[in-house]
């Protein structure tokens, strides 16, 4: 009888019970982290229409009867311009090196381009780790469109991983919720046994001030230019309780800055009269209640500090 086998029948848990890590891997924008979150059924991970929003490792747990899913969800794979950029890819390596199983995202409506074959010449050396391709986006695109692109991902899987491809190939719909249970389904079959590693009605073990950093994010790069998404860092300096309120209407005070790059990002951001940043500000504070359960007063900073990306004392000030 395996250690495992031993902690299961010792913890009460089914004797099949499984559990584990998985990561989702793609390049920018594949529907990696829309995915997460349908998955855990509640909001963990950014998301956006702008590649390259998620820089960190965020966990999304799924708790089934026969299994504990862990989700890490990882920055985009893609070819570095920047320091930036490669600390990213040092971040997706390692998290690889360390899950169970690998959820390969490959949207439906694009075809497979040079971006897929990286990270699938990428994952070909992560010897014996089951890679599961799962084709996002699929209410994009009609039953045909749908089946030329399963096949043309079976055959990149051939090329990269043997004869044997993907351990499975799933296409999936998180907007339309189109498969989501299947994908837990298959990634669950991935997982080795063992009891669950986080405690009932956890959703992830991202630290609060890293969510509520992610939803300032996510609301600053709302309808903005695409000049953004790459130069926008957001710190929570401080997060406190208001002193003076009562217990039944408690506020907690959040002191945030946003690093630009430039000047002119600044000015974005702020909006004439300090419009955008107020709307920033409005939109956020509804996501942050909700995840933090209580009233909130946002005090936001728009600060400028240049060429941030490429300057290694600047990327570890702002967390990277």
């Amino acid at each position: 009888m395996s250690e495992n086998h031993n902690l299961l029948a010792a913890s009460g848990w089914p004797e099949d019970f499984r559990s584990g890590f998985t990561s989702f891997v793609g390049r920018p924008n594949a529907g990696k982290s829309t995915l997460t979150n349908a998955l855990v059924g509640q909001k963990v991970a950014i998301t956006s229409a702008k590649p390259q929003t998620t820089r960190h490792t965020i966990r999304g747990i799924v708790h089934r009867e026969d299994a504990q899913l862990i989700l890490v969800d990882t920055p985009g794979l893609h070819r570095p311009r920047t320091l930036l950029g490669q600390r990213l890819n040092d971040l997706v390596a390692e998290t690889l090196s360390e899950v169970d199983a690998i959820g390969f995202c490959i949207p439906a409506n694009e075809k497979i381009g040079p971006g897929d074959r990286f990270i699938a010449t990428q994952l070909a050396q992560l010897q014996r780790k089951p890679i599961v391709a799962l084709v996002t986006k699929a209410d994009l695109v009609d039953r045909e469109q749908l089946a030329q692109q399963l096949i043309a991902v079976a055959e990149m899987g051939t090329q990269n991983f043997g004869e044997n491809g993907f351990a499975a190939i799933v296409p999936v719909s998180a907007v339309k919720e189109f498969q989501v249970q299947e994908v837990a389904n298959v990634l669950v079959e991935q997982l080795p046994k063992g009891p669950p590693l986080y405690p009932d009605g956890e959703l992830t073990d991202e630290p609060e001030a890293k969510m509520v950093a992610e939803l300032i994010r996510e609301a600053a790069l709302e309808g903005v230019r695409d000049e953004l998404p790459h130069s926008l860092a957001v710190v929570v300096e401080e997060m406190v309780p208001r002193e003076g309120r009562s217990e039944n209407n408690p506020l907690i005070d959040i002191h945030v800055s946003l690093f630009v790059e430039r000047s002119s990002q600044k000015a974005i951001v702020i909006g004439r009269g300090g419009s955008r940043l107020r709307e920033v500000g409005s939109n956020a504070r509804k996501g942050i209640e909700k995840l933090l359960g209580t009233k909130v007063y946002l005090d936001l900073h728009v600060k400028v500090a240049k060429d941030w990306q490429r300057d290694p004392k600047q990327l570890g000030r702002l967390g990277f």
